[in-house]
């Protein structure tokens, strides 16, 4: 099981509410939200293997590079030879160090890579992982890693962890028309405005699809696109010309990345805190008590 911890922690952020606190008045409240879904997800799929993935540059400069417009409208302020500063409100931004720490005590592996996002390393760790994996995220992007013949889908939390969405191939293929493999071509066609990415004018999701579905991949519609005797209508040939700067760099934004250097971390889930007295500290000192104790419990039921 790999998670998407950002995207579920901002989730328990805006989902649990912010009246609960530590004795010191510090919200906790999305540490106790994470908490809770991974004691959810744990007791629900009984996983040997977890990595909470990290964002260890959430905007990578690589890709801004390519795209100036990449995930720019999430920029509170640039640092110069640093990851940018995003946009995270203030009592969130002070509970990610208590994650950390909470995580640490647990044993719990979080695994990130420099010049890279948590999704880059998913998609590291999801490829040839010789094992079923469940991805565990809100972000749809991520759905190019759908791949039945391996055993890759998504657990999609869009609606909520509770409400958890179990998408394989036939799913991506109903909703989108695409195969889980063509998603991040999908992806780049149709544009995504919550990461700055533009798209194709003209083209949305039914468009994208249909394209895809008769050229197979970026490279083979842009190669139908130059073609003359190609069997594509004037108007997407047009638009997909007039697109060619965008089309050159997009797919390489959009694609994650699966083999980064990521050393030989120890994914195995613990089935006991690694560090109790330490765990116990932390519940004290953050009023952790009650999810700590239930994410113990699912943690000892796997034995």
């Amino acid at each position: 099981m790999l998670l998407d911890t950002a995207s579920m922690y901002f989730r328990a952020f805006y989902g649990v509410p912010d009246s609960i606190t530590a004795p010191d008045g510090t919200p906790v409240n999305a540490v106790r939200g994470l908490l809770e879904f991974i004691t959810r997800l744990v007791g629900e799929y009984r996983p040997t293997h977890l990595a909470c993935c990290w964002d260890n540059d959430w905007r990578p400069q690589w890709r801004v590079d390519l795209i100036g417009s990449y995930k720019a409208h999430r920029v509170e302020y640039v640092v110069a030879d640093a990851p940018d500063v995003e946009v995270v409100p203030d009592p969130l931004e002070v509970q990610v160090p208590v994650i950390r720490d909470v995580l640490a005590a647990f044993g719990i592996a979080v695994v990130g890579a420099d010049g890279y996002e948590a999704d880059d390393v998913i998609g590291t760790l999801a490829t040839g992982a010789g094992m079923p994996v469940d991805v565990v995220t809100g972000d749809r992007d991520l759905f190019q890693l759908v791949d039945d013949e391996a055993e890759v889908r998504v657990l999609y939390i869009a609606r909520g962890v509770g409400r958890h969405e179990r998408v394989t191939g036939s799913v991506v293929r109903e909703k989108y028309g695409v195969e889980g493999s063509q998603y991040a071509d999908f992806a780049a066609l149709r544009g995504d405005p919550s990461d700055g990415l533009p798209g194709v004018a003209g083209v949305g999701e039914k468009t994208a699809a249909t394209l895809l579905q008769r050229f197979g991949t970026m490279a083979g519609l842009r190669a139908a696109a130059e073609d003359p005797g190609s069997n594509i209508a004037p108007s997407p040939r047009r638009k997909i010309r007039e697109a060619a700067d965008y089309l050159e760099v997009a797919p390489a934004v959009v694609a994650v990345a699966r083999d980064l250097d990521l050393g030989t971390p120890d994914l195995t889930l613990p089935l006991a805190p690694a560090h109790p007295e330490r765990l116990v500290e932390l519940s004290d000192n953050w009023n952790l008590e009650s999810p700590v104790a239930r994410l113990v419990d699912a943690l000892t039921s796997l034995r």
